[in-house]
């Protein structure tokens, strides 16, 4: 009480301050003394009325707890009073069954009066809900179901409460409603087409993809409800629960495997490449879903839904049983390779689920393989099986194709720098290159043993395709006139062989390893050899082709049609010039080689392998640069000369008198001009001396021209000084030819020359040993 006077004074004193702070409030002193009276008083005046007010409720309150007691004791009597009743009228209750039955007929009426309004209104209710169906207002359709199932389910317990055996009741309020079951399965289509177009839905229109989840919780906390008072009263309606989650969840997994099922787009037989884009549509889609799925899905569902996870789970449960699929059918070689290469590389890494944007979320560690070690190693074991035979077909058919290219009518086709060739070179080893390529996306071991597979084919191949060029030259010649352009296609054959030389030396440096190239050094040299045979031939075809056309005006040097002005030459000329641009369109790459093969036998040829042809080539090829063109130019001005020398042995004209020998030699004369100009210029820039070959006819052209018979044996020694291969029955037909010969001049000539010494120039070229004279020997000549 003290402090409380304390606090009092002291509040007292602050106001008095707060009033009396200038000295003309010292005159209102009494006004304020006044104010303050009025106001305590008024304040006693309201402390004495509270405490009244205290003490009347105080009163009143113990006169209610007295009331209460005596009511309590009241109560308690009645409660004795009505126990020791129903004691007495226990069985008085069993005879109330009626009263209860008309209770549970009231209650049932009144849930019908409840629901009179909606039971009316059914056939209405259901075409609204239908209209909102249709046009997509999906929730509030739902509401009305809801309202609508409502009714429904009360009435039915009602009944069930009543009498759970009356189905016929029961099947009647089902009946009523059964339209209501047809609008449940309409919405829930409605639904699932959008739980299907889920992750496209999220994306243009997420308030419906909203609404559909909204819709499923509903649903969900209505078949808790109806589960939980199945368990108290043992009724629940028809169509629960309906479980539509779990139907969302059922509806996601076959969409998925669906979606993964229908990337395959192409078959075989359509597309080669079909597994490869099978492949990456699943890579881009799977990617691109789980993506969705975690930006924009993962947001629109519960969390307790964990979505994306169950997502994940049915995107690579769903690729684990496509690869299997995939794994157990017939697949080619390349096939293999690439679902391999996907299941095992492309799946884990940042081009899929090792994506940077999917982490953490998406751990490539924890995910299980797709396929099995021993599917895995299965698959490779029948990939080497099937490349293997694969590559033996594929060699075989195109090598067929590339026969019926050399059959055509047309020309084969032309490099960028005009030469001809055939698509079989880029066939093949574009076939390598897809191989090693899906190869490589493995490991570089299965690389390198497809490597050594395709050389070790193409080693036979290259047999076979020496085989079939020989017999495309052989059928040519029963009938020259098939095939129409054989020429232009052996040419292609010959620049076939460079291009197969070239793409070898690549494919080794592009896919083999430094360290394992001596395994492969006798295979390439037996290719390489193989293909040198194979232009060798080619090329020696090719001459015989030309010559095959020059033999009937070959034919007609030196005859007395010659000697009358044929034009056989000019004809001769102009038809190895119209070869010779069309040998044009060799390559020139092919060097030397070709040249040294020329002149070797097939048998020599054919045991040049190893270590001699390798230092043949390096030694051969520095000493002449040739190319396949000019080394034919060279040899077809060789037979020329040949032949024009053989027609001259032959002794077809022995001219009657110095004018006629005069006139052929010159015309001789010219002709070897004729060759000089044509051979020089086809054999032009190639450095080679060929004006010595048509030198021949020249000095045979001077033995004849003589008009001296006394200086005919120092003509003759002349020209057996310059080319001693020159034999005796050659002199002798020379001398026939000339006519003015008698035989003792024949002989003493011939003897003389027999008994002189020859001194030949060591770069004469042989050329008389391969002209034989079919004629009387000498001795019978001489007779």
């Amino acid at each position: 009480m003290e402090e409380t006077d304390r606090e009092a004074v002291a509040t007292a004193v602050q106001r008095v301050a707060g009033m009396l702070q200038r000295p003309d409030q010292l005159d209102k002193v009494e006004q304020y003394r006044r104010r303050e009276a009025r106001k305590k008083a008024s304040v006693e005046a309201r402390l004495k009325a509270a405490i009244q007010s205290q003490l009347d409720g105080v009163r009143t309150g113990l006169s209610q707890l007295h009331n209460a007691l005596n009511d309590v004791k009241d109560i308690q009597q009645s409660l004795i009073d009505v126990n020791k009743d129903w004691r007495q009228s226990i069985n008085t209750i069993e005879n109330l069954k009626d009263v209860k039955d008309a209770v549970v007929q009231h209650s049932q009426l009144a849930a019908a009066v409840e629901n009179l309004k909606n039971i009316f209104s059914v056939p209405e209710i259901v075409r609204e809900t239908q209209d909102l169906i249709e046009r997509g207002e999906l929730l509030q359709a739902h509401r009305k179901l809801m309202d609508l199932e409502f009714s429904r389910d009360n009435l039915m317990y009602e009944q069930y409460r009543m009498d759970s055996k009356n189905t016929h009741d029961m099947n009647l309020i089902h009946t009523y409603f059964g339209d209501m079951q047809k609008l449940s399965e309409e919405l829930a289509k409605q639904l699932w087409m959008v739980v299907q177009r889920s992750l496209v839905t999220v994306r243009r229109d997420p308030t419906l993809l909203v609404s559909v989840v909204r819709i499923i919780e509903r649903e969900e906390k209505i078949d808790r409800r109806m589960l939980d008072r199945k368990k108290q009263t043992g009724f629940i309606p028809p169509g629960r629960p309906k479980k539509w989650k779990e139907k969302m969840f059922n509806i996601l997994e076959r969409t998925v495997s669906t979606r993964i099922e229908g990337t395959q787009a192409d078959t075989r037989e359509s597309d080669k490449m079909w597994l490869v884009r099978h492949l990456e549509i699943i890579r881009k889609y799977v990617l691109d879903d789980l993506l969705v799925a975690k930006t924009l899905l993962d947001e629109r569902f519960p969390p307790h839904y964990d979505i994306f996870n169950k997502l994940l789970n049915m995107y690579h449960q769903a690729l684990s049983t496509r690869m299997q699929e995939l794994a157990a059918e017939d697949l080619e070689a390349n096939e293999i390779v690439s679902l391999l290469s996907w299941v095992l590389n492309t799946y884990k890494s940042a081009e899929m689920m090792g994506n940077s944007e999917l982490s953490p979320e998406v751990d490539v560690n924890s995910l299980n393989p797709l396929i099995s070690q021993n599917v895995v190693d299965q698959l490779l074991s029948k990939y080497m099986s099937t490349l293997t035979s694969n590559i033996i077909g594929w060699l075989r058919k195109a090598l067929e194709t590339d026969k019926k290219d050399w059959i055509k009518e047309t020309e084969p086709e032309a490099d960028q720098d005009g030469y001809y060739q055939t698509t079989l070179p880029a066939i093949v080893f574009q076939m390598f290159e897809q191989n090693l390529q899906v190869a490589a996306q493995i490991n570089e071991d299965l690389k390198t043993k497809v490597l050594l597979l395709c050389l070790q084919q193409m080693n036979s191949f290259l047999t076979r395709y020496k085989d079939e060029a020989q017999l495309y030259k052989e059928e040519h010649l029963k009938n020259r006139q098939y095939p129409q352009c054989y020429v232009q296609y052996m040419i292609a054959v010959i620049n076939n062989c460079q291009t197969f030389k070239e793409s070898i030396i690549s494919l080794k440096r592009k896919y083999l390893k430094v360290e394992t190239e001596d395994t492969l050094s006798s295979s390439h040299t037996s290719m390489d050899a193989t293909l040198d045979i194979i232009a060798k031939e080619g090329c020696s075809s090719l001459l015989d082709e030309v010559f095959m056309d020059l033999e009937p005006h070959l034919n007609e040097l030196m005859t007395k049609k010659w000697l009358m002005g044929s034009n056989a030459v000019g004809t001769i000329c102009v038809t190895v010039e119209d070869y010779f641009n069309d040998f044009a369109k060799i390559k020139k790459p092919y060097k030397k080689m070709l040249h040294a093969v020329y002149w070797s036998s097939p048998a020599e040829t054919s045991v040049m392998t190893g270590h001699s042809l390798t230092r043949y080539k390096e030694q051969g090829c520095k000493a002449k640069q040739r190319s396949v063109l000019k080394t034919m130019t060279i040899e077809a001005h060789r037979r020329v000369v040949v032949e024009y020398i053989r027609a001259i042995m032959l002794k077809r004209i022995s001219f009657k008198n110095a004018e006629e020998r005069k006139e052929g030699a010159e015309r001789m004369i010219k002709e070897a001009e004729q060759f000089r100009f044509l051979f020089k210029k086809l054999a032009a820039g190639s450095g080679e001396d060929t004006e010595g070959l048509c030198d021949i006819i020249e000095a045979i052209a001077e033995v004849i021209k003589l008009t001296d018979p006394s200086l005919l044996y120092l003509e003759v020694s002349t020209l057996v000084s310059k080319y001693p291969d020159i034999r005796d029955d050659h002199i002798a037909a020379l001398l026939t030819v000339r006519g003015d010969a008698s035989r003792d001049m024949k002989q003493t000539i011939i003897e003389t020359l027999d008994q002189g010494p020859s001194q030949p120039n060591p770069n004469y070229v042989p050329i008389f040993k391969e002209i034989t004279v079919p004629t009387l020997t000498v001795p019978k000549l001489l007779k």
